[in-house]
């Protein structure tokens, strides 16, 4: 897989058809850019940044000014903002303009996907689309060939640190 970023103009390919993003859900926010460092020191391919509007999840993160200010110091990083957002193309832009290289959207969130990932590829990211783990994965596969990004919750969406669920892996 071949991951070609707009804000920082990298191709990366992947070994073996994946790459290790993980997300800076659970880091110390006082200290978001070393963990975000010690996280691609670690081996890290590109980050997860979780977005989360206190609406589509209850919880609240960060939006476009976190994300620009961790663009600032990271250039050469891929960023993936994964929207937990209840109107997903209210933010396509903002995130456009903050750095963000690949948007993830949830296809619950949406009335138009394919809409919504026309217009983040209209603003040079590319497009993701994820699922909760109680929705069906059929609908998601209909958008594989519009995607460059399907994502496919182990976790409820909205909350860090929880176990992993196993039996969502015949759908990935």
């Amino acid at each position: 897989a071949v991951v070609s970023t707009q804000s920082t103009g990298v191709n990366r390919l992947c070994k073996g058809g994946c790459m290790i993003g993980p997300s800076i859900l659970n880091s110390d926010l006082s200290r978001l850019a070393e963990e975000c460092q010690r996280m691609l020191d670690a081996g890290a391919d590109y980050l997860h940044l979780d977005v989360m509007d206190g609406h589509f999840v209850p919880n609240l993160t960060f939006g476009a000014p976190v994300v620009a200010c961790l663009r600032k110091k990271f250039p050469g990083v891929i960023f993936e903002v994964h929207m937990m957002v209840s109107k997903p193309e209210q933010w396509i832009g903002d995130m456009a303009k903050s750095g963000a290289d690949i948007y993830t959207f949830h296809l619950e969130a949406s009335q138009d996907p394919e809409n919504v990932i026309q217009m983040i590829k209209k603003e040079g990211m590319q497009a993701g689309c994820g699922i909760k783990p109680n929705t069906p994965v059929q609908p998601l596969s209909d958008l594989a060939t519009l995607l460059d990004v399907l994502l496919i919750m182990t976790v409820e969406p909205g909350f860090g640190g929880q176990s992993f669920m196993a039996d969502m892996m015949p759908k990935v």
